[in-house]
């Protein structure tokens, strides 16, 4: 017994002092890891007004300052009312194929926060003035919105991220449970 503990003593006092080597590693994201971008193109001014009580924090856009560039509430409304959303609201890429096991790391570098639910098939999400037509039918997986805790998991607010691990091999879709024209095919080989 004294010869074991003796034998895991020096055992251990080896590995401490053994040389650490670091492999460099290539310019990207690590293996085993995807990564989706969602974006969006929110005005500060009018999305923070509407949506805000204090009139500000809801829409953080830093492409309109960088870029001058942002989309108003009123057009985003009408746009998806239209049937033709705007899209400058987007997961990129559009689809994504991975081996099994890898994890799909949601960026949302948009100005708004948004949902990356999976879901059976694509539709409309949980607020109706952002559906097709202001459509009030749901998806299930979309029903209830953020009081739905499937639906609160999945949030991804600005300058944050989601991980998605454990997927299956096969098809998954999924979509933004508030802009329901953003969706997204993660094929797992």
């Amino acid at each position: 017994m004294k010869r074991v503990a003796t034998m895991s003593l020096l055992a251990g006092c080896a590995f401490l002092v053994s040389p650490t080597y670091v492999k460099a590693q290539p310019p990207g994201p690590p293996q085993g890891l995807a990564q989706v971008i969602a974006l969006d193109e929110c005005d500060p001014e009018s999305f923070n007004a509407a949506l805000s009580e204090s009139g500000g924090g809801f829409c953080h856009n830093v492409s309109l300052a960088a870029f001058g560039y942002a989309t108003t509430l009123g057009d985003l409304l009408s746009l998806a009312e239209a049937g033709t959303p705007d899209p400058g609201w987007d997961f990129e890429p559009d689809t994504l194929t991975i081996k099994q096991g890898t994890v799909v790391s949601v960026v949302d570098q948009g100005g708004e926060p948004h949902t990356f639910t999976e879901v059976k098939a694509f539709g409309n999400g949980f607020l109706p003035p952002l559906n097709p037509g202001s459509s009030t039918s749901v998806i299930p997986e979309c029903s209830g919105g953020f009081k739905n805790i499937a639906v609160a998991r999945t949030r991804v607010v600005q300058g944050s991220h989601l991980d998605v691990i454990g997927l299956s091999k096969g098809k998954h879709l999924f979509q933004c449970c508030i802009h329901p024209w953003m969706r997204m095919e993660v094929d797992v080989k």
